[in-house]
């Protein structure tokens, strides 16, 4: 059995997260891979906690996975809600259920923090 740890993600993390998005965009035609801009927006969520979290899937120090998770009011709902975005699991790591773990994970997270709404983004391609 493998064993795994998801936790919040540290500004420590940002050179395998930023490796991470450029081979996610690299796959998506809607974004042209910049890592200059994805270390600029990731740093934006890392260091400011009231704008979101993003969790990583951990194994033996390296971060396999990772998923981003941005908060903001839905007036719809009359409260908070989660914009979950930017899920990838990396190259060498995927069909292992991986993504799933970060999913439920996050939806957990979602629940006991009492979010209202969780809203998957995704792109033309998806």
């Amino acid at each position: 059995m493998e064993h795994f740890a998801i936790e919040p993600a540290t500004l420590d993390d940002l050179p395998q997260l930023t490796e991470l998005l450029f081979d996610l965009f690299t796959l998506e035609g809607d974004f042209k891979p910049d890592r200059a801009k994805h270390a600029r927006g990731l740093r934006l969520v890392l260091e400011q906690p009231s704008r979101g979290r993003i969790f990583v899937l951990r194994q033996d120090g390296h971060i396999l996975a990772m998923i981003n998770l941005l908060f903001t009011i839905s007036t719809a709902e009359g409260g908070f809600v989660l914009l979950l975005e930017d899920v990838i699991v990396h190259k060498d790591h995927r069909h292992r259920g991986l993504g799933d773990k970060l999913l439920d994970y996050c939806i957990n997270f979602a629940r006991e923090k009492n979010f209202l709404r969780v809203t998957l983004l995704t792109d033309r391609g998806n």
